[in-house]
């Protein structure tokens, strides 16, 4: 039994062959009317990312300045923090995933 387990262990951790690979390597080959069209609408969700961050930091910055005259505090940098690290996300989204699946 165990002289069927050293056989078994060395099939296992066995190298490869010169000009083979034990990892199979596939290629990405979308069709090209469907990559335009996944560009397109990636494209517009990226735009709209980034108008709602900028949105965002308007809106932020008109609560900050009414909660100043009205003379209230109110947690207006928390706020902020997420919507800048909101924008943060969006703007790196595309590099990030480039940078893991390529």
């Amino acid at each position: 039994m165990s002289s069927l387990l050293v056989e078994a262990a060395n099939v296992i951790v066995a190298a490869p062959s010169p000009g083979t690979s034990t990892v199979p390597q596939p290629t990405s080959n979308a069709p090209g009317d469907l990559a335009a069209k996944v560009n397109t609408v990636l494209g517009i969700v990226a735009w709209a990312g980034t108008a709602a961050g900028v949105l965002g930091v308007l809106i932020t910055g008109a609560m900050m300045a009414v909660s100043l005259k009205r003379g209230e505090s109110s947690e207006h940098m928390s706020r902020l923090g997420m919507v800048l690290g909101g924008c943060v996300l969006v703007s790196t989204a595309g590099p990030l995933v480039g940078f893991v699946f390529n």
